[in-house]
């Protein structure tokens, strides 16, 4: 390395959760950017949780799409720029020619920075006159936005990150923060152990990581949420909780919300199955302490009673008065990046841009007047579980999607397939070649990636954050909205000539303040920063919105004076009644299957999955039950077993995590096509929606399971792809070095099928080892000397450790004694198998923990930290360590 290279820092955001970190890229050319946490960022302060801090692992160009591809007779080839837009163009107008506006869609994603979504939005709905453009948000925050507007009157998040510190209570409702927002649960953890009377409820049926820190755990029944919190509104109006006066001034439908709420604890409890005592322990502490902020994700809105279940928890803040004040209220957690700002900008199908409304004649008027655009879409377009309904009954010819994988993430996966396959055209702009979805575009279009990309996010605290650009444009790769404003030039739009984000930054501010006021007033407001330069623009610091000429700095908190955005100022309680969720399971389909995330993961793992430290915590998919239930369904822990529900089917590892309670099941949603055989969560999901924000229910699907039989298991680590026609189920991750698969599979075994597997002759350099009465075959195939590939196989039993092996592919020469132990399976030292990943961010693994705990006497996790530094970064791992600290004798 050149020590005389200037290294330059730019300052961004980082690409995954909600909370949106800010991040620190030292750039030196020729070398991998270093990131690390902005400290002076208000999001985060300096922490990453894993992911962001490995950020720097997923910058490669490999997988890139590159250049557009056009497919013809099912092949794809390599295409200009010009003659990609030309397709794209021509096709949609020739679609709205034939068949008018409602036959074209756009699918986009909360992955795009907000300037992408306002062209995006512009261009579908002011131009081509349809609002047929949803987005994969409306899978994880519509039920939010619904709630939100129903009951303030506009989609606000009325609260900040300070609020979780100043808080006596934290309730979290239907998320694991600790794993899928993490570095706002550290700061959470940070206040209670400078305020330890800070009382911490989680509310969910899983007892997940968030579960280990919490003093109060309610394991609810799936889908109850409603009579939880109806019961605490019944609860706070019968011992005189409510705060009249603000009630009387600025709250209207109380009455109508309590009738639906007159339910006693005894009823609560049998309903979410749940002792009395812990109910009324929760409904005590709520009502005798003031500065609560109820905090909810993708638990409560993944829901066909998401919308009710969020208007629940609000009314019980509105009858308390307990919002847009320090410390108290109710929180959205979002789920992606930008999904804030693709809301700002009305990205969903039933929205308008700058919070108006699409049903509100004026609201489309005054847009379409600012646009200068020709016409402006008229009624609500078809939201994601719809759309791609329509797509394969027809009705919907063409769809360009940008920045996301429908045929892995929605649900009934497999009628997104049946959808695009039938599809006149489809479009996608992606930044990998290699997707489930792309398999089945006409046209591919390279996008920008993080690090590349310009523009803004903004975050669950209505934050707007800058994402700018450290690297180069790779290959032909272009803006989503440099794509975007092409093909509507090429459609003869005007008001597409944008030359930088910042130009639409800018018109977007402006639009936000355009007749902002009287019966057309809306709180969303970024007036202060209309008429931005590029070089202040550039330099923007995050800032909250509303931002406006009075309060330039932006805004903490919104509705501490009382004034909501319904017409009348009030806001609304919202009558929510229980009830069931739609499909419930029966004799053939006896469990309920709750998805989620894993801890290290992301989305679908095109950028996470790059990442070895990150694809070493949880390395193939499972299936978390119950003892119980899987001696029920004839499997067993460490075995393979079939999910299926009436929609689809996907394999995985049987799990006992001890966090599932009796009748339910839990299953990650990562693996997709390119990662594994038969892992697509999406395909079992059933597809029912909530009726008011077309929110999928992912949280509640009636399935079974059964063994999924196989004759051996195996895994391989190799350097490059094996022939995976050889194995009856496999799933990858990323090894420092190597590729990780785990398999399992049916007929013979030996050196015939190894060679074949591994893609090599029989000249190769070539070592193995059989044990045909015990079932055991191992083999490895070297290069020069240096290990290239291993496959370990067994018919019954464990397999040897995953992890001392891999360790053996940074060596650049394998001796005979290490050849030999790798034929072992074994180390020739115990001590040299760390065993399974429980701290990423340093690499240490369970079995050095639990030694150090016994050999060293620890007894806090500060301790193990303190010795071998685990949890000491971004402290995700920390409720792992707090399990090992119990169960290690």
């Amino acid at each position: 390395m050149d020590m005389s290279l200037p290294v330059s820092t730019v300052r961004t955001t980082c690409p995954y959760c909600g909370v949106g970190c800010g991040v620190k890229a030292n750039v030196k050319p020729g070398t991998i950017p270093i990131i690390s946490g902005d400290a002076d960022h208000a999001a985060n302060r300096g922490r990453l949780c894993v992911k962001g801090a490995a950020l720097g692992e997923t910058l490669g160009l490999d997988g890139r799409l590159l250049y557009p591809q056009l497919r013809e007779n099912g092949e794809l080839r390599r295409a200009g720029w010009d003659e990609a837009i030309g397709r794209v163009a021509g096709g949609l107008a020739g679609i709205i020619a034939e068949h008018g506006p409602d036959a074209v869609a756009f699918y986009v994603s909360g992955q795009i920075l907000t300037e992408d979504y306002y062209v995006a939005n512009k261009f579908m709905k002011g131009y081509i006159g349809s609002a047929n453009i949803d987005t994969n948000s409306r899978l994880c925050m519509s039920s939010s936005v619904a709630g939100h507007k129903r009951a303030f009157g506009e989609d606000i998040v009325p609260g900040c990150y300070e609020d979780f510190e100043l808080a006596d209570m934290v309730v979290l409702a239907g998320s694991n923060a600790a794993w899928c927002h993490p570095t706002l649960f550290q700061r959470i953890l940070r206040a209670k152990e400078a305020k330890p009377s800070l009382q911490i409820v989680v509310i969910d049926p899983r007892r997940t990581a968030t579960c280990e820190l919490a003093d109060l755990h309610l394991p609810i029944k799936p889908g109850t949420d409603v009579w939880l919190f109806n019961g605490l509104l019944a609860y706070l109006a019968r011992e005189g909780v409510a705060d009249q006066a603000f009630v009387a001034a600025h709250t209207e439908g109380l009455d109508a919300a309590l009738a639906a709420a007159r339910i006693e604890i005894e009823e609560v409890a049998r309903a979410c199955r749940l002792d009395p005592r812990a109910v009324r322990a929760f409904y005590e502490n709520f009502a005798a302490t003031r500065k609560v902020v109820t905090a909810y994700s993708q638990g409560v809105n993944q829901s066909s009673s998401g919308t009710d279940k969020v208007n629940s928890i609000i009314n019980c803040h509105l009858l308390t008065g307990r919002i847009g004040q320090p410390g108290m209220g109710p929180f959205s957690l979002t789920g992606q990046p930008n999904a804030m700002g693709g809301r700002e900008v009305g990205g969903l199908a039933n929205m308008l841009a700058a919070h108006m409304e699409l049903d509100n004649a004026q609201h489309r008027e005054l847009v379409r007047s600012f646009w200068n655009a020709p016409r402006i879409a008229s009624k609500p377009g078809l939201k994601a579980v719809d759309l791609f309904r329509a797509i394969e009954e027809g009705t919907v010819k063409a769809v360009w999607i940008m920045a996301t994988n429908p045929l892995v993430s929605l649900p009934d996966a497999d009628r997104v397939r049946r959808a695009l396959d039938k599809c006149e055209l489809v479009i996608a702009s992606d930044i990998v070649l290699d997707t489930d979805t792309n398999v089945r575009a006409d046209v591919l279009l390279p996008a920008l990636a993080w690090g590349e990309k310009d523009g803004t996010v903004t975050n669950s605290e209505r934050r707007i954050s800058r994402q700018r650009a450290f690297l180069p444009a790779p290959g032909e790769a272009r803006a989503d909205w440099q794509a975007l404003c092409a093909v509507a030039r090429r459609m003869g739009y005007s008001g597409f000539d944008y030359t930088s984000a910042h130009e639409i930054f800018d018109e977007h501010a402006r639009l936000s303040g355009w007749r902002n006021g009287g019966e057309n007033a809306r709180l969303f407001d970024l007036s202060g920063l209309a008429g931005i330069g590029r070089a202040a623009y550039d330099a923007l610091e995050p800032v909250q919105w509303p931002v406006t000429p009075h309060a330039s700095h932006g805004s903490t908190r919104l509705f501490g004076d009382g004034i909501f955005a319904h017409p009348n100022r009030k806001a609304r309680f919202i009558a929510t009644m229980p009830r069931a969720p739609v499909n419930a399971p029966d004799g053939e389909y006896p469990l309920a299957l709750n998805t989620g995330r894993v801890r290290d993961q992301w989305h679908t793992m095109t950028r996470t999955g790059k990442s070895p430290r990150l694809g070493s915590h949880v390395p193939e998919p499972f299936i978390d039950l119950h003892p119980h239930d899987a001696l029920l369904c004839g499997v067993r822990e460490g075995e393979l077993a079939r999910v299926s529900s009436r929609w689809g089917a996907m394999v995985g590892r049987v799990t006992h995590s001890g966090g599932i309670a009796r009748g339910g099941a839990f299953v990650p949603i990562h693996w997709s096509g390119p990662t594994a055989s038969d892992a697509r969560v999406g395909a079992i999901v059933n597809p029912v929606v909530d009726p008011v924000s077309g929110e999928p229910e992912f949280k509640h699907t009636p399935v079974k399971v059964e063994p999924f039989v196989v004759e051996w298991q195996a895994f391989v680590l190799s350097r490059t792809a094996p022939q995976l026609d050889a194995l009856t189920w496999w799933t990858r991750v990323q090894g420092e070095g190597f590729l990780r698969y785990e398999a399992g599979g049916r007929g013979k075994v030996g050196g015939e099928w190894a060679l074949a597997l591994l893609g090599v002759d029989e000249d190769a350099d070539w070592i193995e080892y059989e044990d045909r009465s015990a079932g055991v075959y191992r083999a490895a195939y070297l290069v020069d000397g240096r290990l290239q590939a291993c496959v370990l196989v067994a018919k019954a039993g464990a397999l040897p450790p995953r992890e001392w092996l891999g360790s053996l592919f940074a060596q650049e020469v394998l001796g005979a004694g290490k050849r030999a132990v790798l034929l072992a399976g074994r180390p020739a030292e115990a001590s040299a198998d760390a065993g399974p990943t429980v701290c990423s961010c340093f690499g240490v693994g369970r079995n050095t923990i639990c030694a150090a705990i016994r050999e060293k006497g620890l007894r806090t996790a500060s301790e193990v930290t303190a010795c071998l530094k685990a949890g000491g970064n971004c402290g995700s791992c920390l409720p792992e360590i707090g399990k090992l600290l119990t169960i290690t004798p």
